[in-house]
């Protein structure tokens, strides 16, 4: 039986970084084949980031976004076709129309606005989705766990 010094134990919750919950929603088509080909090309990116597969980035709805936030995730980042290059031919026209209208309301609210980001990366922008990745997942680690009912009570 061990005891744990009460000294020792605050100096290890002190050194333990904050590892942030990012969900992405990733388009099928393009940037999951992305992710796909950075996973097979060995490229080094953190593991922060969950990725959701959907047909298009056209198919997420807002209000996936907002559950995501309620339910402990400190960030979002929804991945498309370059807009004019989707599979369903208008598919990520509607998401950036209604995402982008979406991401002024969050902050509009409160919420930084880097905690919901919409990038568009293709299947062969293996490079362009480690480094969205890297770069998302710094900005999260810089900004600190979200508390929602903080983010929006101010």
């Amino acid at each position: 039986m061990s005891v744990v010094n009460e000294e020792t134990a605050t100096e290890n919750e002190e050194t333990t970084e904050f590892r942030p919950k990012i969900l992405a929603f990733c388009c099928n088509w393009c940037t999951y084949a992305g992710a796909d080909l950075a996973g097979l090309n060995r490229m080094k990116y953190p593991a922060d980031v969950r990725l959701l597969r959907v047909p298009c980035s056209g198919r997420v709805n807002p209000q996936h976004v907002l559950q995501a936030l309620q339910d402990g995730c400190d960030a979002v980042l929804v991945c498309g076709c370059h807009p004019g290059d989707c599979h369903y031919v208008t598919g990520n026209f509607y998401a950036k129309r209604r995402l982008l209208a979406y991401k002024r309301l969050l902050e509009y609210n409160g919420l930084e606005p880097e905690r919901f980001q919409v990038k568009w990366i293709s299947g062969a922008e293996a490079g362009k989705f480690r480094d969205t990745v890297i770069q998302v997942c710094d900005e999260i680690r810089a900004l600190g766990p979200l508390d929602i009912k903080k983010e929006v009570s101010k």
